[in-house]
Formats: structure tokens, sequence, C-alpha cells
């Protein structure tokens, strides 16, 4: 044989041996293998420990059949061992796969393998947990039956709190909201009447358990029941006292500002919230900065200035109103009632304009943002009819011939009243269709003769004798208030957009 023959037979045992020696190494790790077979063991171990546990509960239960056949939640066991039981079954798939790869897998499946792990043990572990559950319960109500008479005690307890938890103030309270709010009196005298059943059926459960006392399972169904009414009789009492006093309030969410920072994919977008509250007749604001999604902020973009949610006194808070509409117009009354607690049509030379009464400036200036302007009667109507239609009113510019919207981020209005917003400064109001071509607002036919005036001082004011500019938000700071996205129009608006503050409103 020659050399170049010895040569080429060398090489090619040589590349025999290194692919025996790469094939030989080429599987799960050793620490993946050594996870797998405990897992293995574990596997089988819950399977023992549930059936020893479901054998347990079954012995138990047959012991006093009478008993647990009298315990509602013992209908439940058989089919929490039964999920229990698939439970498992799925864990046991999850070993054969890894049983597959411990014997076919390949390093690369070490990451698959590691997930199927993880998977595998979670759902072992979880099925142990829910048989032992319900062995726990089971233990639980043979040792109350054993211990009945500190039951009893305990539900004599329940029984004289639920008995001597006050409910007059309530029931003033309640009464004064119905005569202050007579279209609400069916659905307080509703939830009054539920508080005052948990008195009753405590009544109910008490007589039963007396009479009833060697049967225990009767019993301690009854001082379960107790037990729950105690500790609801106050948290309805308090959320029936929140749901009045709500009643007596009204507030607006006002978007008054805008700004995106970042750029791509690190974009922050944030809203500035203008809250204003007024309970009987006191007016209280705050202003936050808040960040919101993308989608949130594409959805109130135009509606900067507006009040993106609105609830009127007479409503309780989960009535809001969430389709924008211009701030203030829901505190104006129908021109076929004339005024209300907040003012009054007033006519002079034909035209009919809405005045606030004195009382509520301040919530004026807010909600218009010092910029007031009386509107006229034929605004209320043009409002009156979009919103009847499930549309948000943007309204018109005033101009002759204006096509311009006079509300919402391209509103005239919104640009004169908001000019020294973050949102203005960043240029926003130049991507109005209605901006001038130079990009500023003054220059465009429907800026008013201030916003015109390049001199005039254009920065933002607090309210007050004191009043000075605002500073400069450095970083906007954490706030807890979300403003949803707008809800999808619709056509219940109740009773008008003026509301009448209990029998007293004007």
């Amino acid at each position: 044989m020659s050399r170049s023959t010895l040569r080429v037979f060398a090489v090619i045992l040589t590349t025999l041996i290194i692919v025996v020696l790469v094939g030989a190494l080429d599987h799960l790790p050793g620490a993946v293998r050594a996870q797998i077979d405990s897992e293995r063991s574990a596997f089988t171990s819950a399977q023992g420990q549930l059936k020893t546990t479901q054998d347990a509960v079954a012995r138990e239960t047959q012991s006093d059949v009478a008993f647990f056949a009298a315990i509602a939640a013992s209908r439940q066991w058989p089919g929490l061992f039964q999920k229990a039981a698939g439970t498992l079954q799925s864990a046991g798939r999850d070993l054969d796969e890894l049983s597959n790869l411990e014997k076919h897998g390949h390093y690369r499946d070490r990451q698959h393998a590691e997930h199927l792990l993880a998977d595998e043990r979670g759902l072992r572990t979880s099925a142990v947990a829910q048989a032992s559950a319900v062995h726990t319960e089971v233990s639980r109500w043979l040792t109350r039956k054993q211990q009945l008479p500190a039951e009893l005690e305990q539900m004599r307890r329940d029984y004289q709190s639920i008995h001597g938890f006050d409910l007059a103030p309530l029931t003033a309270t309640v009464a004064r909201a119905e005569a202050d709010w007579p279209e609400k009196k069916f659905d307080l005298e509703a939830r009054l009447a539920s508080v005052r059943g948990i008195v009753s059926h405590s009544d109910q459960l008490w007589q039963t358990a007396d009479g009833r006392r060697s049967d225990a399972a009767t019993v301690l169904n009854a001082a379960d029941e107790l037990k729950a009414s105690a500790a609801a009789l106050p948290k309805q009492t308090a959320e029936l006292q929140s749901l009045t006093g709500q009643l007596y309030d009204s507030w607006d969410k006002i978007l008054v500002d805008m700004e995106v920072r970042g750029f791509g994919s690190s974009r922050d977008y944030n809203q500035k919230i203008r809250t204003i509250r007024t309970h009987q007749g006191n007016t209280a604001s705050d202003e936050q900065w808040v960040p919101v999604s993308a989608a949130t902020y594409d959805a109130m973009h135009n509606d900067l200035g507006m009040a993106i949610e609105q609830k009127p006194a007479g409503k309780y808070d989960a009535e809001a109103d969430h389709v924008a509409q211009p701030a203030g117009f829901a505190y104006m009354a129908p021109p076929s009632q004339g005024s209300n607690q907040y003012g009054y049509w007033d006519h002079h030379d034909g035209h009919s304009f809405w005045v606030f009464y004195g009382q509520y400036a301040l919530l004026r200036d807010l909600l218009f943002n010092r910029s007031y302007r009386p509107l006229e009667r034929g605004e209320w109507d043009s409002y009156r009819n979009e919103r009847a239609q499930g549309r948000t009113y943007y309204g018109q510019g005033t101009e002759p011939g204006a096509s311009a919207p006079k509300y919402g981020t391209n509103g005239t209005a919104t640009q004169e009243r908001y000019s020294g917003s973050s949102y203005a400064k960043g240029g926003g109001f130049r991507d109005s269709q209605y901006a001038s071509k130079s990009g500023s607002y003054r220059d465009s036919p429907y800026a008013t003769p201030m916003a015109r005036n390049q001199d005039a001082d254009r920065s933002p004011r607090t309210f007050g004798r004191n009043s000075r500019p605002e500073e400069p938000h450095a970083a906007p700071p954490e706030h807890s208030y979300r403003p949803a996205p707008r809800a999808p129009p619709h056509r219940s608006f109740g009773g008008g957009g003026g509301r009448r503050f209990g029998r007293r409103g004007r």
C-alpha cells in the first residue's frame, strides 16, 4: 500500500474519530439531565400524594355523611380533585417530553429542556397544593364541629354587632338626598333596603341556629353567614353614604395642556389635567401632569381645552360623561328653564346670553381658563343638537364666513385661551389646518386682537389677586389619575345640559 494511500486512510480515520467524539458530547448537559431524573422521582411522589390525600378525604367525609352533605362547599371537592388530577397529567406530558430529550436531545435543546422543567415543576406543585387545600378544608370543618360551643359564642357576638350598628345617620342622609334629588329616590331606597335587609336576615339566621343547636352543619352555616353580614353592614353603609355625597358634587376634568418628549420609540406622552370640583357653591381645583399611552394621547389630541370627563350634581361618579365637550356648557340651563343654581339667561337687544352668578366666578374662570365670553343662545342650541346625536360639539368661529372650529385643539377660542401652554410654545398650534402659513396663531384671520399683538403678555396665569406667571415644569411629577381613552359616542345625556341643585336650585 502506497504512502499516499495510507495518508488518505489516516485522514478518514481521524475524521471518523472526531465525528464519534462530537456525537458522544452533543447531548443535554449533565446538570439538566440530573434535574430531569430528580423531577421524575418528584412526579412519582406527587402521584402518590394525590391518591393518599383523596383517600383521606373520602374516609373523613364518609365518617359523617349527613354533616358534610349539609356543607355547601363539600359539593365542590370532587371537582377540585379532578382539576388537581388534570394538572398533574399536564405535568406528566411535560415529563414525557423531557425523557425524550434526555435520550435523543442535543446540547442546543438545553434552553427548551429548562423551560419544560420549570413548567412541569410548577404544574406538579400546583396539583399537590390543590389536593392539600381540599383536605385542609375538610379538617377545618371537623374541628369546628368539635368546637361547636365556641362557634355559637362567636355567632352571638356577630349577631349583637349587627343589631348594635346605628343605621339612623344613614337613614337621615338618604332621606335628605331623596328630597334634594327626587330622581334618585327609587335607587336610594333600594340600596337602603339592601342594608336594612342585612339586619332582618341576621334575625332569621339566629333564630334558625338557636332552634337547631344539635344540628352542627346548620349552626356552622348560619355562623358563616352572620360573620359575613357583620362585615358587610358597615361596608355597605359607608358605600351608600359615599354615593349620597357624590350627588352634591359636580366635577370636570379639563385637558389644559399636552406634551410629547423624546424621539422615536422612546417618546413619552403627557397630558395636563385640571380637575375642578364644586360642592354646594364651593369650588376647588388642582392640575397634574399625567403620563399616558400614545393611543390615549392620539385619541384626545383634538380636545385641548375640552372637558374630557364631566359629572354633574345629582349623578353618581360612575355616571360621569366621558364624551368630550366644551368646558362649561354642562352648567348652562336649557333656555326654556331660564336659570339654574349656576346662572341665568340674560336678554339684550334681541339676543340671549348666559351669565354665571357671582358666587360661581371661580368655577367660570377655571372652566374657561380665565377668558370667558358670554355664550349665545345659538351656541347652546347647536351644542344640544350635536350632543343629542352622540357627537362632540366643536362649534364654529365667530368671524364672518369662518370655517374654523371654536373649541378643541383647532379651535379659535382654545388657541387664545391656551396660548401660554407647553403645547402652544412647542408649536402645536402650527399643525392646525386653520393656522397661518407662518406658523404663528397671531397671523391667523381667526386670532383675537390680543393674540395679534406681539407685545401682549401670553404667560399663563393663576387665579387670585396675587396672580403671577406659572413656573415652568422641569419634569412632570408622578400622578395617580389616568384619564381613559374616549368612550364611544352615545345618545344618553340625561335631562339637559343645565342641572338643578336639589329643590333649592334656581
